[in-house]
């Protein structure tokens, strides 16, 4: 059977850095995608892509 299914959003504010915000700018434009959508991208491939780290005994 066919479901609609709706993702859970939350709102958060970040401050960053003015260049690095125009420079989202530019790649989200050049890639006709919001830059939401870039920065979810971005840090989702930043996380998937993290090198593992030893927990601390």
């Amino acid at each position: 059977m066919f479901k609609i299914e709706k993702a859970e959003i939350v709102n958060k504010t970040f401050r960053m850095d003015k260049r690095l915000v125009e420079r989202l700018a530019r790649v989200a434009q050049q890639e006709n995608i919001s830059v939401n959508a870039l920065v979810i991208q971005c840090c989702t491939y930043a996380l998937d892509n993290m090198e593992d780290k030893p927990e601390p005994k």
